[in-house]
């Protein structure tokens, strides 16, 4: 199984926890008596049955198709207990992980590492978990020790990348994403690699857009575009940058970032009718994007506007109660 079939597993279950995910009104013995568990059920009780584990497994997963993820959790630490291999542990993780128990999926998964040292899953789950939890130092040491064993691990320098990324340590993120993307040129890693470029105004980034853009045979892509007009927009090439978001909106008119940078960079220029026509569509695409309703609230203070300043702050700062700059505005304002 490589990583992106595991990430299909974890979040196709993370997806169902946000649907009906308890035993609802009925006992747990109610529940695994009735259809479609019932004849598993059986087998199960049946004491003359040898394959109890695969009974459990094959139950727990019908359990989980049905959201009864707490039932499942039992299940599979049955099928774990009775026959504890790689496939049951990589599901009662994800499942641990589910109904609300990330501690106890992180233990299973350190076992589950020196047990079958050979399986990557396990670690590439664990340090996914490691960074849910905001356990960076744990998740790099994990990521370290990777790429200790194997080098060319990608996957491990990716997310090594991504998590130095976040951690805002610039220089060793393009290091560990350029030996990701030295080492497997796809596209993700060429997109991740030169957004840092980008933010970091380096030109590399628009090299590798242009990359991608070449084999891009349906001129349906959108991400280089955008990356090519942060990199201009932060290196003020204003006017190139507008006619990169212009092509994002082009391709999709609903791309709220791309009419939001577009705007920025017309404020930038002090061109504010145009930037409030631009932060005007970024509300109309979403009515709950904050972003925009600051920026018009910007727009407004800049041209003398106060009190319609003061109240699209406002609105942002409903939208989103850590909004510090929307907060400054208002107590600014008044």
């Amino acid at each position: 199984m490589n990583k992106l079939s595991l990430l299909l597993i974890v979040g196709l279950m993370a997806a169902a926890c946000n649907g009906h995910d308890s035993n609802g009104k009925e006992g747990e013995s109610t529940v695994l008596k009735k259809p479609p568990y019932a004849a598993i059920t059986d087998s199960i009780h049946q004491s003359g049955n040898i394959d109890k584990a695969g009974l459990y497994y094959r139950r727990a997963e019908l359990l989980s198709r049905n959201n009864l993820h707490e039932l499942a959790a039992a299940d599979f630490l049955k099928a774990w207990q009775l026959h504890p291999d790689e496939p049951t542990g990589l599901r009662y993780a994800a499942t641990l992980n589910i109904i609300g128990q990330p501690q106890k999926a992180i233990r299973l998964l350190q076992e589950c590492r020196i047990k079958f040292p050979g399986n990557a899953n396990f670690s590439n789950m664990l340090g996914d978990l490691y960074q849910q939890a905001g356990l960076t130092k744990q998740a790099l040491q994990l990521y370290n020790d990777m790429l200790l064993a194997d080098s060319l691990d990608f996957e491990a320098w990716y997310e090594k990348g991504l998590l130095l990324e976040r951690a805002q340590d610039t220089a060793s993120a393009l290091e560990a994403l350029r030996k990701a993307y030295a080492l497997q040129p796809v596209r993700t890693y060429a997109l991740e690699l030169a957004h840092l470029y980008a933010e970091n105004r380096n030109s590399a980034a628009i090299e590798l857009c242009d990359a991608i853009l070449r084999k891009d045979s349906t001129h349906e892509l959108i991400d280089p575009l955008f990356i090519k007009g942060i990199y201009y927009s932060n290196t003020g090439q204003y006017k190139q940058a507008i006619a990169q978001f212009d092509s994002c909106i082009r391709r999709d008119w609903k791309f709220t970032d791309a009419h939001l940078e577009k705007g920025i960079v017309l404020f930038h220029e002090k061109k504010y009718t145009e930037a409030g026509e631009a932060f005007q569509m970024t509300v109309k695409v979403s009515n709950t994007f904050p972003d925009g309703y600051f920026w018009l609230g910007r727009c407004f203070e800049a041209t003398g506007h106060k009190d319609d300043a003061i109240l699209y702050y406002q609105q942002a700062l409903a939208l989103d109660k850590d909004f510090t700059e929307a907060r400054e505005g208002i107590k600014r304002l008044k």
